[in-house]
């Protein structure tokens, strides 16, 4: 028995569909458009950790009562996060109420009116998206958020390109994006970039947009340059929760995310990646699995809540339970760097 076969079988017998599908698809290859993975695909759509999220749809599929499209964690924008990722069925019909609040907001007008600041205060209330010292400040991971998650549950109406086209104009010099008004930030945001990253990337294999793959390449710079998780200067951690592991990431930044990401890509195998592999590995629990180090949620049953709440539980945190998420992003990752 290999390494992780364990913890494989463990997984794929979890009473959670969601998890079989990572591990079925993303671990052990199966074909996504095979009959065992479409009907896997439906479970995921049947389960009560679906229709939990989906709770609070109105009558004509809208999700209402929450403060609104972004409210954290239980927004339009955020559900369709969360849907995307647990392998929800694609082309579902009943998803578009929801995409078209995610994509009525994120394509405001607000977000095609820019106009120029000095200094952080005077990028105050003015409608439209600050530019500072040629920059523009905006926090581009709420479209590239849209981005991604429309087209992985496929039900773009073509307004994908809008988003694209906003976050090209958005992109920075070196590569990334960032909503600091500070004048002096001119460094990329590794919070900001991930997500227009990933969407640019799957919009360009999808529809082989070559400025959409163009940015996407230049952003994969952004973390690679520092090993996706070091300073260039000295090597040394950028930011202490860099390192450590949590699902759901929402627009959080780790290594785990940042080599998901590489994976979806096809960068893994860049040597850049070795370092955040290495740790990765070290992370796993002596008897298999790996563990959540942090969790960026609350749950609570009430349906308006505190913000930073989840409509469902994730599996928690803990230093020595297994979370059956991060373990089948985990194992995904090394798969695709060829290590299981």
């Amino acid at each position: 028995m290999g390494r992780h076969d364990g913890v494989i079988e463990s997984l794929l017998k979890s009473p959670e569909p969601s998890v079989r599908f990572k591990v079925r698809v993303y671990v052990l290859g199966e074909d996504v458009r095979s009959g065992a993975i479409r009907k896997l695909r439906d479970e995921v759509r049947e389960s009560r950790r679906v229709k939990r999220l989906l709770r609070l749809r109105d009558r004509d599929g809208r999700i209402t009562q929450v403060r609104g499209v972004y409210d954290k964690w239980k927004g339009p924008h955020w559900v369709l996060t969360a849907l995307a990722d647990l392998g929800y069925p694609e082309g579902n019909h009943s998803l578009h109420p929801i995409r078209d609040q995610v994509l009525d907001y994120w394509l405001h007008d607000r977000f095609f009116r820019e106009f120029d600041a000095d200094r952080k205060a005077s990028s105050y209330g003015k409608i439209g998206v600050p530019r500072i010292r040629g920059r523009h400040r905006r926090c581009a991971s709420q479209q590239g958020n849209a981005l991604l998650s429309v087209l992985r549950l496929g039900i773009d109406d073509g307004r994908a390109a809008k988003l694209v086209e906003r976050l090209l104009h958005w992109q920075w010099p070196d590569g990334g994006w960032n909503c600091d008004k500070e004048p002096s930030a001119d460094t990329s945001s590794f919070m900001e970039t991930l997500l227009p990253m990933r969407g640019l990337a799957m919009y360009a294999k999808q529809t082989g947009d070559a400025a959409a793959a163009r940015a996407a390449d230049r952003a994969a710079g952004v973390f690679l340059s520092r090993k996706l998780y070091k300073r260039r200067s000295e090597g040394k951690v950028i930011r202490a929760d860099f390192v450590k592991l949590c699902y759901p990431y929402y627009w959080h930044y780790n290594i785990l995310a940042g080599l998901v990401a590489m994976a979806e890509m096809g960068r893994i195998d860049d040597p850049r990646c070795r370092d955040a592999l290495d740790l990765l590995e070290s992370k796993q629990l002596p008897g298999g699995g790996w563990t959540a180090n942090m969790r960026y949620y609350k749950v609570s049953p009430a349906v308006i809540a505190p913000t930073g709440t989840d409509a469902v539980d994730w599996g928690g945190a803990g230093a020595r339970r297994m979370n059956e998420w991060v373990t089948a992003d985990a194992l995904a990752v090394l798969r695709a760097a060829d290590r299981i």
